[in-house]
């Protein structure tokens, strides 16, 4: 039953990170179908979120008015019922009116007709006031869904590049004015609050906002800065500038880029929910976790085997060193020294770990799933196929995708000896674990010409040919 629970609350998890945790991973780290920074040096947007609020949005417009600063303005729509004055007064002052939901609610816990749904009704709030329309939205907290993305294209979705926390009064003014003036330059788009009544807020932060932008508005007219809408920040790239991001973006394509997200965002949410521990905190490319093995029987070396309900120390290679090293290696040879190397220091460290914890010393073997299968036994593990079914099928796709990314040559990689890319498990008897790497560390140290060998060994297996 356990099993089973463990199974559902990990397919739930997968869906629900694929539908929400990931998209707002990709559009935070990637900038995927979003606006968040500009590429101006003369230029930056304040955006406010949450208002209009009846006590405070006022105070900021004159403010705003007094130093012939513009802003963004991404407005709840309850909260624009309740005051079209303020939605009028906002646009007739020519600030831009945006978007965020009619309620101040995540878009993770609603359905995607929802989320529609409160796009919608808040943008007619603001057209019907000021007779225009707006397609610039930014979701509450900034969290997204899978169908954000493939939101009509006319609808812009904007985040930010700078926040800092102004919907606490425990910041204080004077902290939140050096924040904001330690992030005051041109293209910066800067997240603000004119409402302290949603979940989480302070009702009277605002106040110290107001403290703080002023300073921070006297300081850009000091510097030549100027605060523009939104709308004009996205539209004050130049051709060079525009030049210059695509050629800075090009050693990673788009595709790699959300691939290389999902990958990481998923580890991430994988260690959290199932506690990986690492053998090495200051290089952790080895992680691991104790479990109960559930399969068919394994048979290892030295006649060790691995039956159904043996304890295991269970193996996972960390996908963000994995990725460093495929992206920072200088050639194929200089990755697969690096990773051999990287083995020989940390398969000692688990040894240590095991030999001073009683429940993971009861384990019966560690194992793991690796593509790159003819290289471990140098090490002492065992090597043998996985059984088919599901879980070897949804193996194998995923660790080809993960080879697409790491490796230089990308999916050319995937067209060469296709015949070699199947998953196998690699186990190794704790026994010969604790024996090799254990309190004799120095005699497992691999030559040069081991290093040469099972280098080329692992070059042949994932790696391209060289000219």
């Amino acid at each position: 039953m356990t099993t089973i629970l463990q199974s559902i609350l990990l397919w739930l998890l997968y869906l629900s990170s694929f539908y929400a945790f990931i998209p707002s991973l990709i559009s935070r780290l990637f900038g995927f179908r979003v606006f968040r920074r500009g590429r101006s040096d003369t230029q930056f947007a304040l955006t406010f979120d949450d208002g209009p609020d009846p006590h405070y949005t006022p105070r900021l417009l004159d403010l705003l008015r007094q130093h012939q600063a513009k802003a963004t303005f991404f407005v709840v729509g309850e909260h624009a019922a309740r005051h079209p004055e303020l939605i009028q007064r906002i646009h007739e002052e020519g600030h831009l009116i945006g978007i965020h939901n009619y309620i101040h609610k995540t878009n993770w816990l609603m359905r995607p007709r929802t989320v529609r749904n409160q796009i919608q009704r808040t943008g007619q709030i603001i057209h019907e006031v000021t007779g225009e329309k707006t397609c610039y939205y930014r979701p509450p907290w900034g969290i997204m869904n899978l169908f954000d993305f493939f939101s009509k294209k006319e609808r812009k979705i904007v985040l930010w590049s700078s926040m800092f926390e102004d919907w606490r009064s425990r910041v204080g003014a004077q902290r939140l004015t050096e924040r904001m003036l330690k992030e005051l330059r041109g293209g910066e788009v800067m997240l603000l609050h004119d409402r302290g009544t949603t979940l989480g807020a302070d009702a009277h932060a605002p106040e110290q906002m107001l403290q703080a932008l002023e300073v921070v508005l006297q300081e850009a007219e000091r510097l030549g800065l100027q605060s523009v809408r939104v709308d004009t920040l996205m539209g004050g790239m130049t051709v060079s500038e525009s030049q210059s991001r695509t050629q800075s973006q090009a050693p990673l394509k788009l595709w790699k880029r959300i691939v290389v997200a999902l990958w990481l965002g998923w580890e991430k949410l994988f260690h959290w929910v199932y506690h990986l521990r690492t053998a090495s905190p200051e290089d952790p490319m080895l992680h691991f976790r104790s479990r109960v093995y559930h399969g068919a029987r394994v048979e290892m070396n030295d006649g060790h085997v691995i039956q159904n309900g043996d304890p295991v120390i269970e193996l996972h290679f960390d996908n963000q060193k994995l990725f460093e090293l495929g992206v920072t290696s200088r050639s194929s040879m200089h990755l697969a020294i690096r990773m051999i190397r990287t083995m020989e220091q940390q398969l000692p460290d688990l040894a240590r770990m095991v030999a001073l914890e009683p429940d993971l010393r009861s384990a019966k073997a560690i194992y793991g799933v690796s593509m790159i299968n003819r290289g471990p036994e140098k090490f002492g593990f065992t090597i043998q196929d996985l059984p088919p079914g599901p879980f070897s099928a949804a193996s194998k796709v995923y660790l080809k995708l993960l080879l697409s990314v790491i490796h230089p040559a990308g999916t050319k990689r995937l067209k060469q000896r296709t015949e070699q890319l199947v998953p196998k498990m690699i186990a190794m008897p704790l026994e010969l674990l604790l024996e090799r790497y254990g309190q004799h560390t120095t005699q497992v140290a691999a030559t040069a010409e081991e290093v040469r060998v099972g280098s080329l060994v692992i070059e042949q297996e994932i790696l391209p040919e060289r000219n």
